[in-house]
């Protein structure tokens, strides 16, 4: 597919998902009068909807919804905020959208769950199968008080609920290198699960990446519910893993096929592989985190899973850095990955064989997130595993002892 086609493709699936987005929360019922947004950049290519109740709320809900990795993509967004502030969003941000008000509307719920009157910031992502209606919310005076999710078909509604749960278990866990954000609300609305979290403070200015920093943090991480030392065949990871791909082998789906079957060479070369099982964050990324000079700030816990081999985080955040961050190639960066994961690994004291296998274990469970989740069908940009994923991981599992030559 060439970029001109998978731009005109996001583009219009991220209009679509504009219309599926405002439609769930704006219920055309009863209605009362309406809600103003503008559409930045605009309504051809959606990123966020702002408040139009004033510009300065706009501006504030613009500046505090995400802070861009890139220098491009700040003074774009710095742009559009000085637009807002100066009155000039007439011409840089033109497109209105005017959305149905009534007591059946998202709004109304939030208002009377939290007690207060509040504003919405709509983001809207890239085409996942696990995308969802993410709220940013501010007060009267335009500051963000929480982040809502919004579970609206079952995959998204089990992740809502998922973040949830280990929000409100994370909370009496003395995490002393990271700050997770609290719950302020959980429930449903109309059949979605709904999640309001506390809003840290994301769009505060980070200081460079300190990986010394960010290794203690994820071994606290990894170690805040325990580790169990087991052989893989024996642990309840494999067990899960076993019953995942399972389910996977009923596909009529070549690349559910390549997966359950290097994954099952994989488990029973090294069954008696001993390996040290914690919990990881599940999706620890760079645009998850903010490192600031006193915390490492860290949110969208809705992967989150206790009983992993030890280091999943480490290698998780180095593949999607390099992939999304740097625009590496991906099977580059997986062949990156796998070559240096004796390297992260031991970071956590696992040896060089327990990395190895621990890498190639972390593909297989990536993977079977993707299919499970069915990614590609969902339009994901990494959802075709054929063609990045899996025919690295099939190389390596065949390879004599799953070593890396």
């Amino acid at each position: 597919m060439s970029e001109r086609v998978a731009a005109t493709d996001d583009q219009q699936r991220r209009a679509d998902y504009l219309a599926e987005v405002t439609t769930t929360l704006y219920p055309d019922t009863a209605t009362t009068g309406n809600i103003g947004y503008i559409a930045v950049p605009n309504l051809r290519h959606p990123r966020v909807l702002v408040p139009a109740a004033s510009r300065r709320l706009a501006a504030m809900a613009l500046r505090h919804y995400a802070r861009p990795a890139g220098r491009s993509a700040r003074l774009k967004r710095d742009a559009a905020v000085a637009a807002l502030l100066s009155g000039g969003d007439r011409v840089l941000l033109r497109d209105r959208l005017e959305l149905p008000s009534s007591p059946s509307d998202i709004n109304s719920y939030l208002r009377t769950a939290l007690g207060t009157e509040i504003h919405m910031c709509i983001h809207i992502g890239p085409a996942r199968a696990n995308r969802k209606p993410v709220l940013q919310l501010l007060n009267c005076d335009a500051k963000t008080i929480g982040f809502t999710k919004l579970g609206t078909n079952p995959l998204t509604r089990e992740l809502v609920g998922a973040e949830t749960t280990a929000l409100r278990e994370l909370a009496s866990v003395d995490l002393r290198s990271t700050r997770i954000p609290e719950v302020l609300h959980a429930g449903t609305w109309r059949g979605n699960t709904v999640l309001v979290q506390e809003a840290l403070p994301g769009w505060r200015r980070p200081v460079a990446t300190n990986q010394d920093r960010l290794m203690h943090a994820m071994r606290e991480f990894a170690e805040c519910r325990g580790v169990t030392r087991q052989r893989l065949q024996d642990s309840p990871y494999h067990e899960v893993l076993q019953r995942r791909l399972d389910v996977l082998a009923l596909r009529t789906n070549p690349d559910a096929a390549t997966l359950v079957d290097a994954a099952t060479r994989l488990l029973r070369r090294h069954a008696e592989q001993p390996l040290e099982f914690g919990a990881w964050h599940g999706d620890w990324t760079p645009w998850n985190m903010a490192m600031l000079s006193d915390q490492i700030l860290l949110w969208d816990l809705e992967r989150f899973t206790v009983g992993v081999p030890i280091g999943f985080d480490a290698l998780h955040y180095a593949l999607q850095r390099d992939i999304v961050t740097l625009g590496s190639d991906p099977t580059t960066a997986v062949l990156t990955l796998l070559a240096q994961a004796p390297r992260l690994m031991a970071r956590f004291d696992v040896v060089e064989t327990a990395a190895r296998v621990s890498a190639l274990l972390y593909l297989v469970d990536l993977a079977a997130r993707y299919l499970t989740d069915r990614q590609a069908e969902a339009g994901a940009t990494l959802g075709a595993l054929g063609r990045w994923l899996l025919p690295t991981l099939l190389r390596h599992v065949a390879t004599e002892g799953g070593v890396v030559l």
